[in-house]
C-alpha cells in the first residue's frame, strides 16, 4: 500500500471516529490500514510526529512551557454522522411518529402493575392465612 494513502486513511478514522471496518473503500483494505496503524504505533511513528510538530510550533510561535493546562470532554466525533450515517442501533428507538389515519392513540388501561408475589396473593385472597378469616 502507498504509505501516504495509508496515513490519510488513519487520519480519516481518527477525525471521523468511524470504525476501521467502516473505512471507505477508496482508502483500500480496512484491515491492512489497521495493521499499518498498529505497526506504526509500535514503532513510535505517531509519537515522533507529535514531538516534531511540537518542536516546530515552539520554534514558530513559542510554547509557554512553564504554564500549561489541559481540558477535555467526551463527545462524539463531529464528522462521524456525515461519514458513516446514523447509528444502526438507533433504529428501534421510538420517535414522535404520526398516528395512522382513522386510528385512536394507544393508551394502556393500567399505567403500571405490581408484579411481586405479595400482590398476587392479595389478588387471589391468599393472604388471609390458614383460617381463611
Amino acid at each position: 500500500m502507498d504509505p501516504r494513502k495509508t496515513f490519510e486513511a488513519i487520519i480519516y478514522v481518527l477525525r471521523t471516529g468511524c470504525q476501521w471496518k467502516a473505512l471507505p473503500k477508496e482508502f483500500g483494505s480496512a484491515s491492512s490500514v489497521h495493521k499499518y496503524f498498529l505497526a506504526w504505533k509500535r514503532q513510535g511513528v505517531f509519537l515522533a510526529m507529535w514531538r516534531s510538530g511540537l518542536a516546530e510550533y515552539d520554534e514558530l510561535e513559542g510554547i509557554a512551557w512553564s504554564w500549561q493546562s489541559i481540558d477535555g470532554a467526551m463527545v462524539k466525533a463531529p464528522l462521524a454522522v456525515e461519514a458513516v450515517g446514523p447509528n444502526p442501533t438507533d433504529r428501534g428507538k421510538k420517535r414522535n411518529q404520526a398516528q395512522p389515519v382513522g386510528r385512536r392513540p394507544w393508551n394502556p388501561a393500567v399505567v403500571s402493575r405490581k408484579r411481586s408475589q405479595h400482590s398476587r396473593r392479595e389478588a387471589i385472597g391468599a393472604d388471609d392465612g390458614p383460617g381463611g378469616d
